[in-house]
């Protein structure tokens, strides 16, 4: 299905997209000797990407969820403050941590609290925890609530409830078919791993209704969705949409993007996707290379259980003897764009882990990560 050329103004629209903050002030830090989060480079590496968006005359900033570290009203009250200093509009959607479900953490923020904090990202007067902008003449932007409560009330799980979705029927049948919409939402909408709707470590970060959603977002010619929580700097399309899910700014690499919509001469619409990366902060001068070790130091766990669990299923001791040469593996998957050798592991495992690289499906190199322009 063709998308119309939508009647953006003259000039190219560019906006920003940074995802997963964990924004921590440091007295609410929450550490914890198996964590993956750099929380205490949170506030110090937005300030600088802030600092740089601030000198490139950006229509838009997009925040796909976690915004805080779990949900704490200050650090919140802080985020909320910061934006509201920017030149250019913010719009947010929640993450799973922006109101955690377990009662473990004191002081955390309600979903309906969330909606009222951020009424200027986005949710106006609005009480419903989703909505639909215009961000420019013939450009659009919806924003979903991925998160809802396990059955036990325990967690969060990613999906889209049927009240949201009843809503999104009606605001997709509305849409001007002439304009461009975008969708912003903090759970996946396509596999961006191996495995990942159906592996017990990957799961967690797909919307259970992924498939549904899709259906209902290409019917009504929308082609590009930005997601986060994951962590992992990817772009991967089913169906002939795109989901651009940007990595975690407290997770290696501390990656964000800079995104441009423009037509060419004959008036086809390209989306051109750039990365950047924060590489120092204050008592982190070498962040790469620090947040590589702690992300290294902290895998051994999750990769005996991707070793053990979904298609590999190996046993215990045929996982304890592989994970540390795999110690560095899900620094490089977060990355984006990498290549995986891994000769030294038996053939099928080595096959494995291959597929979490740069592999296009017809199994060429496709390092489509980071950099890449996108006709729509």
């Amino acid at each position: 299905m063709s998308s119309p050329i939508a009647p953006w103004p003259d000039r190219p629209c560019r906006f920003a997209v940074i995802s997963d903050l964990h924004v921590a002030l440091p007295h609410t830090v929450w550490d914890h000797p198996s964590r993956f989060h750099l929380v205490e480079v949170a506030i110090p590496a937005l300030e600088q990407i802030l600092e740089r968006l601030e000198l490139l005359n950006l229509d838009f900033l997009l925040l796909p969820g976690d915004l805080t570290q779990h949900g704490e009203p200050e650090n919140h009250q802080w985020l909320v403050q910061r934006l509201k200093q920017l030149p250019y509009p913010v719009y947010v959607v929640p993450g799973n941590h922006d109101f955690p479900a377990q009662s473990s953490y004191p002081r955390i923020t309600t979903l309906p609290e969330f909606v009222t904090l951020y009424r200027d990202f986005g949710y106006g007067d609005s009480p419903q925890p989703y909505y639909i902008q215009e961000l420019l003449p013939g450009l659009k932007l919806i924003g979903l609530n991925s998160n809802q409560l396990s059955e036990d009330g325990k967690e969060i799980v990613g999906a889209i409830d049927a009240e949201q979705m009843a809503w999104l029927d009606r605001t997709l049948a509305q849409l001007n078919p002439q304009d461009l919409t975008l969708v912003m939402v903090h759970h996946n909408v396509v596999e961006h791993l191996p495995e990942q709707a159906t592996h017990p470590l990957g799961s967690r970060y797909m919307l259970q209704n992924a498939i549904e959603l899709r259906q209902k977002l290409r019917s009504a010619g929308i082609q590009l969705v930005f997601t986060g929580h994951l962590h992992v700097q990817d772009i991967a399309e089913a169906d002939g949409l795109y989901d651009i899910t940007t990595g975690s700014l407290v997770s290696y690499p501390h990656p964000f993007r800079l995104v441009t919509l423009r037509r060419d001469r004959a008036g086809h619409p390209w989306l051109e996707v750039e990365s950047g990366r924060v590489k120092s902060v204050p008592g982190w001068e070498d962040l790469p290379a620090l947040s590589r070790q702690w992300m290294g130091d902290r895998s051994p766990p999750f990769m005996l259980k991707m070793l053990m669990y979904g298609g590999l299923g190996l046993s215990q001791d045929e996982a304890l003897l592989l994970a540390p040469q795999l110690r560095n593996f899900w620094a490089d998957v977060a990355n984006g764009d990498t290549l995986f050798e891994f000769q030294q592991l038996p053939p099928i495992v080595r096959d494995y882990c291959q597929q979490f690289g740069a592999i296009g499906p017809d199994g060429s190199i496709a390092r489509i990560d980071n950099h890449i322009a996108l006709r729509l």
